[in-house]
């Protein structure tokens, strides 16, 4: 069935009301017609079965059947922090990271990182991620479009990622424990009974990963060096394997 992203205020006395390319969508390239039925989600972890009743040339309504609340999201919230990789590689780790539980992604310039940020064409690749991040999302059935945001700096990064309840950073050198050791060390009853989702930072590097000086600044703000195993993965398989990893402990 066909889903869709709302706003609250999109929702209203029992009926939704779609714009814009979504409506269009609906009219035109589904080329759907009164009494069919599509699912409405509210970002809010709720999930509305809605039959279509009226098209016009700019909105789509349509008539709520039922809510359930929705059991796709993960029980934790990840962020992860992605150095920027060439090419179009970021296009695919935002993709397999929604399709893997991310709830959050935000991309940084690291040393060892040959794609700079450009800031006259940021807010644009920005909106472009955000609409690869939406299609993820309705392809995977999840509930919530997980935010993409602005370039930022690694000081930043360091900075915001820090204060997760968990924060692993990914790095081939020396002194890391494997991320099964780190997971595993967390009570995984004490986060059902808890109030709020444990929060994780998930800081993955460059095709040339991080410099010792990088490395040493994260341990000293109190990440945990992280290791993926035995093997080195590419900066584009990295993400989507240590999200798997997390799913698996906290989430299956």
């Amino acid at each position: 069935m066909p889903r869709f992203f709302l706003q609250q205020s999109q929702i209203n006395n029992g009926k939704v009301t779609i714009t814009g390319d979504d409506a269009h969508h609906i009219s035109r390239s589904l080329r759907m017609a009164e009494g069919e039925h599509i699912t409405v989600c509210d970002m809010q972890k709720h999930e509305y079965d809605c039959v279509l009743e009226h098209f016009s040339d700019t909105a789509v309504e349509a008539r709520i059947v039922s809510v359930v609340d929705a059991d796709t999201e993960p029980v934790f919230f990840a962020h992860l922090y992605q150095a920027l990789p060439k090419g179009d590689k970021l296009d695919s780790v935002i993709q397999k990271a929604v399709e893997t539980g991310v709830s959050e992604i935000t991309p940084f310039e690291s040393e060892r990182c040959i794609v700079k940020v450009k800031p006259d064409s940021e807010a644009r690749k920005t909106e472009r991620r955000c609409r690869i991040a939406l299609e993820a999302a309705k392809q995977c059935g999840r509930s919530y479009v997980p935010l993409v945001n602005d370039t930022v700096s690694f000081e930043t990064m360091l900075r915001e990622a820090a204060k997760a309840d968990i924060s692993l950073f990914c790095y081939e050198g020396d002194g890391t424990r494997s991320i099964k050791e780190i997971l595993e060390s967390v009570d995984v009853n004490s986060i059902c009974k808890s109030e709020r989702p444990l929060t994780i930072s998930l800081i993955i590097g460059s095709e040339g990963g991080f410099s010792l000086d990088e490395a040493s600044r994260a341990k000293e703000i109190g990440m945990m060096m992280t290791g993926l195993g035995k093997r080195i993965l590419r900066t584009e398989t990295a993400s989507g394997f240590a999200l798997g990893c997390i799913a698996y402990r906290f989430d299956l």
